[in-house]
């Protein structure tokens, strides 16, 4: 991307598709023949899944999950034929043809869309596709249990239905000793013993590396392929996918007990120089980073420092060489020592929400990817 191409923006969210796909690839490698899809919902995370997929399509992903069926449609025309892409959601009442219509696969989520789904099959005269989705603990989406096993019991429960996955989704698999791992497991076992012959999915990114006891046939990885640790308390394996550099607007000496900012939430304790940097909160810049978040220059950290506003962010440069900074430079927001964990941890807020936020105003640089 030229100088002269990114002029009329604030900040620059540049996206490695390379690393993103050697994280599929890592998580890949810890599966013993289970197939490792990705989750491609809400954007990729925020970071493009028109771009995201395809490049792990070429990466060898063959499984897709997006949430909503609009997300689905979208991303169909993107993704080769043989490309699953699975709509955790399920179709809404009177949604069931568009599934159909964009070879889209639905998680079936209650007993209404089990029958909704057999309706159509019966209407098209063929056996449709499905997942199912039963409820193990997280008490959100799914087949209850008492659900699960009228469903199961019946002769002719599934019936019109290519059933492709019995499904469920852990509770807290980042936290690896967390009793609730083990429960969910052993609900998840018992729930697949009454399907002879479907095959599960049951771990998500963190699932992951709980082990192989877990894996089932089919993993569903999402924040882990954007860099998010996918363990609390250990070292993040994966590589780091973004990079958020901010436009400087304008510098200024400051004189000690200068307040800055709406409010007045920090006053320069020292003669000071600050910038004013084009990123704000409704950049999914979050405000509660205000005081908290450091931006980066040179490798030298540098304090957020007052109120973070709508479009603007203020920093401390005292800490830099006179001169180094000036309007029109680039400050890193994230970047691989900054990253989406450190600044979610700043934030009080966890890594999926950081990349799910990151605005449209940035100008978009992917590099990698296999593409050509």
């Amino acid at each position: 991307m030229s100088e002269s191409t990114l002029n009329p923006f604030g900040a620059l969210l540049s996206i490695d598709l390379d690393a993103l796909c050697d994280n599929w690839r890592n998580l890949r490698g810890r599966l013993a023949g289970a197939d490792c899809a990705a989750v491609v919902k809400a954007d990729a995370y925020g970071l493009g899944a028109d771009r995201v997929a395809p490049a792990l399509y070429r990466a060898g992903c063959r499984h897709f999950f997006v949430a909503h069926l609009n997300e689905g449609i979208r991303l169909r025309p993107v993704l080769p034929a043989d490309a699953y892409i699975h709509v955790l959601h399920g179709p809404h009442p009177g949604a069931e043809r568009d599934f159909v219509r964009n070879r889209l696969v639905p998680v079936l989520n209650s007993l209404q869309q089990v029958q909704a789904w057999q309706g159509l099959a019966r209407d098209v005269d063929a056996t449709l596709p499905a997942i199912l989705q039963v409820d193990t603990g997280m008490a959100r989406l799914g087949l209850a249990p008492e659900e699960f096993e009228q469903l199961s019991a019946s002769p002719d429960g599934l019936k019109g239905i290519a059933l492709k996955y019995l499904m469920s989704h852990l509770v807290s698999a980042e936290e690896q000793g967390c009793a609730v791992n083990r429960l969910q497991l052993e609900r998840f076992r018992s729930a697949l013993a009454r399907l002879p012959g479907v095959r599960g999915s049951l771990a998500n990114s963190s699932g992951i590396f709980l082990g192989g006891d877990y894996h089932f046939d089919l993993v569903r990885p999402g924040a882990a392929l954007y860099g998010v640790a996918p363990v609390a308390g250990q070292a993040n394996p994966l590589r780091p996918v973004i990079r958020l550099q901010g436009k400087v607007l304008q510098t200024r000496s400051i004189a000690a007990g200068t307040a800055v900012g709406y409010s007045h939430t920090w006053t320069a304790a020292r003669p000071s120089r600050i910038a004013t940097v084009a990123v704000g909160y409704a950049d999914g810049y979050l405000r509660s980073l205000s005081n908290r978040g450091v931006v980066r220059c040179d490798g030298i950290s540098l304090p957020l420092v007052g109120n973070i506003s709508m479009d603007t962010l203020i920093v401390d440069i005292t800490g830099l060489p006179e001169g180094r900074i000036a309007e029109g430079d680039m400050l890193d927001l994230a970047d691989p020592l900054n990253g989406v964990d450190a600044i979610a941890a700043c934030a009080g807020t966890i890594g999926y929400e950081i990349l799910t936020s990151l605005g449209r105003r940035y100008a978009r640089r992917y590099t990698g990817g296999g593409e050509g």
